[in-house]
């Protein structure tokens, strides 16, 4: 099959450090200087070259694809446009399946926020909600200028989606067990009232992974946004469950969580957003928190299980699963998934 651009889709047969060798060395610039760097959970492999006297960052895709429509590319534009913090894009080359981007460093929030005082480490997290505020502001234009990102949302049906992954993925691939009829049953009946609950929901632009590893701190101390391709229409509480929340060990107070929710919802106001009744948001964001932290579960329960990853992504099951009991008791809701969770959490085990 033929993208309109006339690249031939299907994947490579050659290797991505094999094509992005090829690549540099054309440019002229020594093969040998690429660094291999930690992928995340994810098909693309990142590697550092060199570039223009410094280095830049290659994202390398298992196929070539067609620009016009690539969705990092599309939401970059959009991001670029809205004067968010993204990196630029320094170079394309479809045909390989290579985006060059610009080279942020090495620190990402989570690695500056483990070595921050208090003071330092409240002036990053006030600045990274500021940020969901300033994507949420570009929500008219990602709809006005047709981006896939104001087209994709979540919806029930991706919202279903991730919650079956869940369940799938906890229960079987991770723990290997079947769950009796009755309960996952009760369990489904539920997740699926979840789902039914946020996609009627008013929708903003989300970042859709905005967590403390897709956030870097870049040379000037500035924090920039990466990992942003799968932007699409949801809550508004959605970046922020999954800032505050998602890989987190120890979850924090319900003190501090409400106090991010107010500092977000003045940042709001500052932009001339909308304004949402503070209880109201709070209610969404329990809900949300249930769904997004299953999601985490599961992705987190897929790449210790089967993609054989755990000694990234096994720690981080426990405390997401806490995280959805406790915002389920305190919506005072979903019993039975609140009682399935709570006998394999409470086992003695990480599983």
């Amino acid at each position: 099959m033929a993208h309109p651009s006339g690249i031939t889709s299907g994947a490579f047969k050659d290797p991505a450090r094999e094509r992005l060798s090829g690549y540099v060395t054309s440019a002229g610039y020594k093969a040998d200087e690429i660094v291999a760097l930690t992928p995340d959970a994810s098909t693309r492999e990142y590697f550092r070259v060199p570039w223009n006297r410094g280095t830049a960052i290659a994202a390398v895709y298992p196929e070539p694809f067609d620009p016009c429509v690539h969705p990092f590319l599309d939401v970059t534009r959009l991001f670029a446009e809205s004067d968010l913090p993204v990196p630029a894009i320094l170079d394309v080359n479809a045909g390989l399946g290579i985006i060059l981007q610009e080279d942020l460093g090495d620190w990402q929030l989570r690695d500056t926020l483990a070595a921050a005082s208090a003071d330092v480490y409240e002036t990053h997290i006030e600045q990274a909600i500021s940020l969901i505020a300033d994507i949420q502001t570009a929500t008219a234009k990602a709809v006005e200028r047709n981006s896939i990102a104001g087209r994709l949302a979540f919806d029930e049906a991706k919202l279903s989606w991730e919650l079956d992954f869940f369940f799938q993925h906890y229960f079987t691939s991770f723990r290997g067990e079947e769950l009796s009829r009755s309960e996952e049953t009760q369990v489904k009946a539920e997740l699926n009232t979840i789902a039914a609950e946020l996609a009627g929901r008013p929708r903003v632009l989300c970042h859709r992974d905005f967590h403390v590893s897709n956030l870097m701190v870049d040379r000037r101390g500035r924090l920039r946004i990466i990992d942003y391709q799968d932007a699409r229409m949801g809550p508004a509480s959605y970046d922020l469950v999954s800032l505050l929340l998602d890989r987190q060990l120890c979850p924090p107070s319900l003190a501090e969580v409400r106090e991010r929710r107010l500092y977000f919802l003045e940042e709001r106001g500052r932009r001339g957003l909308d304004a949402i009744d503070p209880d109201d948001f709070a209610h969404e964001f329990r809900l949300m928190a249930v769904q997004r932290c299953l999601k985490a579960a599961g992705t987190f329960s897929y790449q210790t299980a089967v993609a054989n990853r755990g000694e990234m992504y096994e720690q981080y099951i426990r405390p997401m699963l806490q995280i959805v009991v406790q915002s389920a008791n305190w919506l005072d809701r979903f019993e039975a998934l609140q009682e399935a969770l709570n006998a394999r959490i409470n086992h003695g085990s990480l599983a």
